[in-house]
Formats: structure tokens, C-alpha cells, sequence
């Protein structure tokens, strides 16, 4: 089973590069006014730090924010997921190879994400711009406040004793419509990491297993929900395409070289700027509402 979820998983790489590659070349005339070099950079930083578990959507919108990349709010959630795929799906062949977890498991979590994420994807790219901006913040806030769970070992303390490498029965359920709903909420900028991680521990496996089941779900979903956006042109191409190739570079460093590296003091200022990032956004929405209204 892990080798046919390995099997997919490569799929999804040819299904990704087919799907984006075609629109990045229909469109190579005009992918967009963004900075390539900048583009490249916050792919390369964010993923480098998601290989290491600090997660990739709050810090790449933050830094597309305070580098001004995106002049269209709405087109945030689908160039988080179009530009992290790849990079992503790189990080699952990697974690999955390396880690024992029960096959049929982390298939049907997998699975759960996938289908959770075309669901969702399909329902963002009808959104307005004031709801993407509210949804976006609420999701910057929720993840913020996740990571410092993480941080001060509050979710750390759910795996403690946990052995188990699969689920069964009443628990496999849970952990499947919990995936599922995980999987819509990343398509809405809500990272799947850190909650993924508390769910899995409340649900007994082991911490290690987390690794695996998180990359890997987000490495089938992307791939799914990017096809949606895509196809609305609901995200930054020029951006997407820099942060593409940036995060590739940046995933093969940090599993190579550096994945002892201490981040604690880091992935604190992240969080307090992503709290800001997430309130600013919330103050966006308030004021599109207003001039709406007015």
C-alpha cells in the first residue's frame, strides 16, 4: 500500500507539472508584474523552514505581503497551493521513505485530504475578495496560535507514550473525516501541519507518524486543489512559478544538510508576525466591507 501511495504520489508530480506547466506556457507572454528573484527567494526560505517543520503558508503570506507580490488578495489561497506542490510532494516521497507508519492508514488519511481539498478549492474560487481577506487572517490567527501550542510543547504532550503506527475502527473514522475536513481548510490558507499533528496524537499514534501522514496529504491535495484554481486563474502565476522553483531548491538543502538546525527563536518571531499579518488582514476585510456597504 505505501508503495502505491508512493506510485500516486509520483503521479501527482507528472499531473502537476502537465497542468501548470501548460497554463505557464499558454500564458508566458504575460505571467504577471511580480519579481521573479523576489519570487524565488520566498519560495526557497519558506520551504526550506516547512522541511523543518515550521510550515509554508503563514510565512509566504507574510512575505508576499511585506514584499508587496500580490495586488489581488483573492489570489492568495490558490498561489499558496500552486506554489507549494511540488515542494511538498518532494518532502512526502522523502518522509515516507524513511518512516514506518501502517500503510492503509496513511492511504485513507491521504485520501480523505484529497478529496477534502477538490471540495474546497471549488468553493474558494467563488469567494469574494472581503471573505478571502476575513478567512485568510482568521486562518493566519489559527495557525499563530497553533505553532505556539507546538512551541510551548502543548500538542508535544498528546503524543507522549504513543506507539501505535496505524488506526482501526472508530479511530480510523475519526481520523479520516478529520483529514477530510483538514484538506478543505487548506485550500482556504489554513495549514494542515499543526493541526493534523494534535489530531493524530489525540488519536494515539505515534509522534513520528505524524510526519508522513502531514506531508503526504498535503503533497496529494495540492496537486487536486491546484487544478481548480488554475483553471479559474484564481492565483499568481510569475509568483507561483519563482516560489515553485525556490522551494524545490530549498527542500533539497534543508533534508540534506542542515535538518538539525535549531529554529526555536525563529519560528517565535514568526509567530508574533503572523499574528500581525493575520490582524492586518482581518482590518482589510473590515474596511472592503465598509466601502462596500458605503
Amino acid at each position: 500500500m505505501k508503495t502505491v501511495l508512493l506510485v500516486v504520489l509520483v503521479g501527482f508530480i507528472g499531473l502537476h507539472v502537465s497542468v501548470f506547466g501548460r497554463d505557464i506556457f499558454k500564458h508566458r507572454k504575460n505571467l504577471g508584474n511580480e519579481s521573479m528573484p523576489i519570487s524565488i527567494g520566498i519560495g526557497f526560505i519558506t520551504d526550506f523552514f516547512d522541511t523543518l517543520g515550521i510550515g509554508a503558508f503563514a510565512p509566504t503570506t507574510l512575505l508576499v505581503k511585506v514584499t508587496r507580490q500580490l495586488d489581488d488578495d483573492r489570489k492568495l489561497p490558490g498561489t499558496l497551493n500552486v506554489s507549494h506542490a511540488l515542494s511538498c510532494l518532494l518532502e512526502a516521497l522523502i518522509f515516507i521513505t524513511v518512516v514506518k507508519v501502517e500503510p492503509l492508514t496513511l492511504f485513507l488519511l491521504v485520501a480523505a485530504a484529497t478529496v477534502g481539498s477538490w471540495i474546497g478549492s471549488r468553493y474558494v474560487t467563488g469567494l469574494p475578495e472581503q471573505k478571502v481577506q476575513f478567512v485568510m487572517g482568521l486562518a493566519l490567527i489559527l495557525t499563530a496560535i497553533l505553532m505556539t501550542l507546538k512551541q510551548t510543547g502543548m500538542i508535544n504532550i498528546l503524543g507522549e507514550g504513543n506507539v501505535a503506527t496505524g488506526l482501526t475502527g472508530v479511530k480510523l473514522i475519526i481520523g479520516i473525516i478529520g483529514n477530510f475536513i483538514l484538506g478543505a481548510l487548506m485550500t482556504m490558507g489554513v495549514g494542515l501541519y499543526a493541526p493534523c499533528m494534535a489530531m493524530v496524537y489525540m488519536l494515539g499514534l505515534s509522534p513520528l507518524v505524524a510526519f508522513p501522514i502531514m506531508s503526504a496529504s498535503c503533497a496529494a491535495l495540492m496537486p487536486v486543489a491546484s487544478i481548480n484554481f488554475i483553471k479559474t486563474n484564481e492565483y499568481a502565476r510569475k509568483l507561483s512559478f519563482g516560489i515553485t522553483i525556490g522551494g524545490i531548491i530549498g527542500v533539497i538543502i534543508a533534508a540534506k544538510f542542515v535538518t538539525g538546525l535549531d529554529i526555536t527563536a525563529l519560528t517565535w518571531i514568526v509567530i508574533v508576525v503572523i499574528i500581525f499579518t493575520g490582524l492586518t488582514y482581518l482590518q482589510k476585510s473590515y474596511k472592503t466591507k465598509v466601502a462596500r456597504n458605503a
